[in-house]
This record gives C-alpha cells, sequence and structure tokens, in this order.
C-alpha cells in the first residue's frame, strides 16, 4: 500500500482546520466512505507499470502525442504521494519537462491534436503550484525552452481562445484551424480551461459560456448528448453524456435542464457497458457520478473497482484503444477520486 500515511496527514490537517467559511469541498464529502480494498493495490500496480515504461524523454508512446503523457502525469499527482519529494518525483518532473518541451512555441499549441491540447493543459494544471519548479529543471537539464508551467499555461491558453474565435460554432475540433466543432473535443479543452480559471490563471469569461452553450446545444431533454452537427448525430454515448455533465458541474451550471438531464441519463444506467473507447468511459463517468451525486458515485464506484481488479493485467497494465499507457492511467483516474488530491476532483 501506497497511501496510508499520506492519508492520516490529511485527516489530522482537516479536522485541526479553522472553521471560516472555505470554497474547499466539506471534509466528509472529500474523505467519502471507506475505499473498496481492491483500489489501492490496482493503482500501486498501475503505477509502477507507468514507472517501468516512461520514455527516457519523460513521455509515455511519444512526444508528438501530449495528452498521453498529461493523463500518465495526472494519474502520478492523483495518488497521493508528494511530488517534490516521493519516490515518483523523477517521472512527475521527467513528464512535465516533456509536455512544456514539446509544446509550440510561436503557438502554445501541444501537438497532435485539439485533445492531446486539452489534457496536457488539464496535466499543467493540476502540476501548477503543487510542483517545485525550482527543483523542475535541475542542472544536467539543458534542453530549451525552460519556461514556467505558467507561461505554459498562458500560450496554452491563447492558443485555444484564438481556435474557439475562429470556430463558428465556439467549440473545438481536432485542429487549432478547425471551423467545425464537436463535443468530445470540446469537453476535454473545456475541462483544461477550467482547470486553469481554477488554479489562478486568467481565462475568458466569454469563453467558458461559449463554449458551454456550445455543449447545451447539444444535450436533448433525454441527457442525449450529440457527437456533432446537432441533435440526432453521432450516435448514443453514454461518454459524451458524462462530458457533458461533468463540464456543466465544474462550470457551475448545476441548475440548468441540460445538466440535470445529462446526470439523469448516466445515473440510471449504471451497469452501462460502453463498447467503443471503454477506458475514456470509464475517466469521464466517474467525474461526471462524483461531480453530480456523490452516493451515485459510490454505488458505481465499488462495482468498477472490482472490475478494474479482474481486468488488470498481470504486469499492472491495461489494454487500450491509444495503447496500455492510456489505459493504465485512464483506468486509474477513474479510481482516483477515492483519494480526490487532484484539484480538479473537488467537488464544485
Amino acid at each position: 500500500m501506497i497511501f496510508p500515511a499520506f492519508r492520516l496527514v490529511c485527516l489530522v490537517l482537516l479536522t485541526a482546520a479553522p472553521a471560516w467559511p472555505l470554497s474547499a469541498q466539506d471534509p466528509s464529502i472529500r474523505l467519502g466512505n471507506e475505499i473498496p480494498p481492491e483500489v489501492d493495490t490496482v493503482y500501486e500496480r498501475g503505477l509502477a507499470y507507468l514507472s517501468r515504461t516512461q520514455s527516457d524523454d519523460g513521455s509515455w508512446r511519444s512526444r508528438s502525442e501530449h495528452g498521453i503523457t498529461g493523463i500518465c502525469l495526472m494519474a502520478f499527482l492523483a495518488s497521493g504521494e508528494d511530488p517534490n519529494f516521493g519516490s515518483h518525483r523523477h517521472h512527475v518532473k521527467s513528464a512535465i519537462r516533456a509536455i512544456i518541451t514539446g509544446q509550440e512555441p510561436g503557438t502554445g499549441f501541444f501537438p497532435n491534436s485539439m485533445y492531446h491540447h486539452g489534457f496536457a493543459m488539464l496535466a499543467l494544471a493540476e502540476a501548477y503550484g503543487v510542483v517545485d519548479e525550482e527543483a523542475l529543471w535541475d542542472g544536467t537539464w539543458n534542453e530549451e525552452p525552460r519556461r514556467s508551467i505558467a507561461e505554459a499555461l498562458e500560450l496554452a491558453i491563447r492558443l485555444a481562445v484564438t481556435a474557439q474565435q475562429a470556430n463558428r460554432w465556439g467549440g473545438w475540433r481536432y485542429s487549432p484551424t478547425s471551423t467545425d466543432a464537436d463535443t468530445s473535443v470540446t469537453g476535454s479543452v473545456l475541462m483544461g480551461l477550467l482547470a486553469c480559471r481554477n488554479a489562478g490563471l486568467e481565462v475568458p469569461d466569454a469563453v467558458i459560456e461559449s463554449a458551454i452553450t456550445y455543449m447545451q446545444r447539444n444535450t436533448a431533454s433525454s441527457g442525449f448528448v450529440a457527437y456533432s452537427g446537432g441533435l440526432g448525430g453521432g450516435g448514443e454515448s453514454m461518454a459524451r453524456s458524462a462530458v457533458a455533465a461533468l463540464v456543466y458541474a465544474v462550470g457551475q451550471r448545476r441548475e440548468s435542464e441540460e445538466f440535470s438531464a445529462a446526470l439523469s441519463h448516466i445515473s440510471e444506467r449504471l451497469d452501462h457497458k460502453e463498447t467503443a473507447h471503454t477506458h475514456y468511459f470509464y475517466y469521464y463517468m466517474a467525474q461526471a457520478l462524483y461531480q453530480g451525486n456523490p452516493d451515485t458515485w459510490e454505488q458505481w464506484n465499488r462495482r468498477h473497482a472490482t472490475s478494474l481488479a479482474e481486468q488488470q493485467s498481470p504486469d499492472g497494465s491495461f489494454p487500450g484503444s491509444y495503447g496500455e499507457a492510456y489505459g493504465t492511467a485512464m483506468s486509474l483516474l477513474s479510481l482516483a477520486l477515492n483519494y480526490r488530491f487532484l484539484p480538479i476532483y473537488e467537488r464544485f
């Protein structure tokens, strides 16, 4: 087990905290109920696999796919171990450096698609303020650029804003120059921007509003969320309904009809098995249910933890549609709400 000592420290800090109003969630909500016994074992084995398979340059797969490196980075950050002094600190630092040095300096784009841009932006936002940047670029690192996490995020935000301004739908698609949009890519970029805003970086309100409005136009009263081209397009997808519920919750739209519809749609189908992009579904379903209804999430989480324990390969990995690193990191992040150390996992 890799978490009990850190949990005890957090519990002491929470119980000793002063009684003034805070924006963070209530301790009873944060700590939740007892963690299913499978979670620690699955998480520990998964991190061991990611540790062994990280490339020398700090990435997973390739440095032109920064979203996958970002997802893996978040899996380490979500573990509850101190990223500056824990046993995985070198994996954390290497991943951050890989994302920053791979960013296009002129545009701020994290290649090779806006999917990757959104996830890389989200990961850096979660690392911002948590990772000691003085130790990030040690004396043995000579590669340029050595920009700070904040500088990288400011460039990334600017790229997302510019791309949206050129998009008539108010969302995003695969390329920064795309003039069409889809709810899946838009959800990825929007979550990255919301994480940046939550971290204290400046994100124009109009950008958030336009993206959420685009998601709302594609959400039916049934909770069905279209892929692109308006309602009825793209076929049924529980994952898209989960994406929509999540962005409405984090984007402070809990009172909207669209949030209620999307949340009801997924909450009434806890036994659903997504056949396409399974780990993508796990990742968003966990967060959407937790943000929408922690009691419902508890039910789903217990079954999900047992299922993942049965699926995990002997080497600790999970096969995924974009490789084992992707499948493993997404699976771990779907369990990480049991720990809730990532800022984006706070209940908004």
